[in-house]
């Protein structure tokens, strides 16, 4: 029992990705974008067995030119290792180096831009379910630079859904309520309660994500979830910077500062919008775009910046037994570094700073309670049943004596088209 411990140990030594898949472990690695083809905005989901492709973006700050590879594991539906060896779930190599480089040109910040279109003719998955791809340095798979989720489904349920107003009066005019049925007709199901997992995302995201959700009623090849527990805080229209000049300074800049080789750019001291009316705008969703106006190409040619958010503290006194973060695509929704704000007493603001490529960013501010992660817009952003969301519904499947979770539905449904 000794050795088969210690075999299984050495087989998946990174548990700890299961509970966070995106992790960034090189802090020259800047700008990661994973997504589908085309579609910078896309979650990065690849339909087993079909022609279209996802595509793979990041900067290495070094300004060299490296030897980086990739490949995927496959995971369950709570993100822990399964029990199959690469050979079960990979058709073709299990690695793949990365070809497709190019140094920066034009911009202060020298950097060398790495780019991949997946899967590849000779590496693709073949099985469905949650997978992280894993970039690493110089062939060795333990060198890991940063590694990042995706979904390969084979959409075998259809998940009618739809977003209700929850009936408790304490979230009637704050929250979006999920109601959805999955049609199983097509799985060979002994036992729903274990067979069947369901996973909803608010507009992608997993630091607020409502998992392991079992069904109210179970009927003759139908699922029906109807229940108080896929409630979420709706939010508001996310903050927005443009960044996509830094000499034309838009609306949200209140200055730049310079340099011969570095530029500094201080966003306008943002608010608490709680108590402030609902307006409806157009937004990314808390997602970012990297772009340009003054050059051609954002990818080598953009340019960096150290970007200053502050956030202004109501009546300039900290949050009691609170701690304010910065949250976003831009910073993983919060698990980076420099996501907690801190509060600068002589000004009354919290601030923070990170460094930014030229682009179009969305982000919010949320508090967190010092026992407690669960991010809340309450005191900083308010909750509005107005609000434009989208929810993604991911449905998994354990076949019988089968060793993994499978995707075998995805459900996309937006907060206003589909009340």
């Amino acid at each position: 029992m000794t050795y088969i411990i210690r075999y299984l140990f050495f087989i998946f030594p990174v548990l700890s990705f299961a509970q966070s898949p995106n992790q960034t472990f090189a802090k020259n690695i800047r700008t990661i974008k994973f997504h589908v083809y085309g579609n910078p905005l896309a979650a990065p989901v690849w339909p087993l067995n079909s022609s279209e492709r996802l595509e793979l973006h990041f900067d290495d700050m070094d300004g060299n030119v490296k030897n980086y590879s990739y490949n995927f594991e496959l995971r369950n539906a709570d993100w822990s290792p399964t029990m199959l060896s690469p050979f079960d779930y990979t058709q073709g190599f299990s690695q793949v180096r990365l070809t497709t480089y190019r140094i920066s040109s034009i911009a202060l910040t020298k950097y060398t831009h790495y780019q991949a279109v997946f899967p590849e003719r000779n590496s693709s998955p073949s099985k469905s379910g949650n997978y992280v791809l894993k970039v690493f340095q110089d062939g060795d798979p333990s060198k890991v630079i940063f590694t990042r989720r995706f979904f390969v489904v084979e959409q075998r349920v259809d998940v009618p859904a739809q977003i209700q107003q929850p009936f408790n009066g304490l979230y009637f005019r704050s929250h979006h309520k999920i109601q959805f049925s999955v049609n199983t007709s097509r799985l060979n199901l002994a036992n729903p309660m274990q067979q069947v997992r369901v996973c909803i995302l608010q507009n992608d995201r997993w630091d607020n994500a409502i998992t392991d959700i079992k069904p109210t009623f179970i009927r003759l090849g139908s699922l029906e979830y109807n229940t108080e527990n896929t409630i979420f805080p709706a939010g508001r229209e996310w903050r927005w910077v443009d960044l996509r000049s830094f000499r034309f300074q838009s609306d949200r800049i209140e200055k730049g500062n310079y340099a011969n080789s570095s530029t500094e750019i201080l966003v306008k001291p943002d608010v608490d919008r709680s108590k402030q009316r609902f307006v409806y705008y157009n937004d990314n969703n808390g997602k970012f775009i990297t772009d340009v106006t003054e050059s051609i190409n954002p990818y080598w040619q953009g340019d960096y910046a150290t970007v200053r958010f502050r956030f202004a503290a109501p009546n300039n006194q900290p949050f009691q037994n609170k701690d304010l973060y910065l949250v976003g695509e831009l910073n993983d929704y919060g698990q980076q570094e420099n996501a907690p704000m801190q509060y600068n007493a002589e000004t009354g603001m919290y601030e923070t700073s990170l460094f930014l490529k030229q682009g179009y960013y969305d982000y919010c501010y949320v508090t967190r309670e010092k026992d407690q992660p669960q991010p809340s817009f309450e005191f900083t952003e308010g909750n509005f049943w107005d609000t434009e969301n989208t929810y993604t519904i991911l449905v998994y499947y354990r076949p019988l004596g089968g060793r993994a979770d499978e995707l075998v539905g995805i459900t996309k449904i937006n907060s206003i088209v589909s009340r």
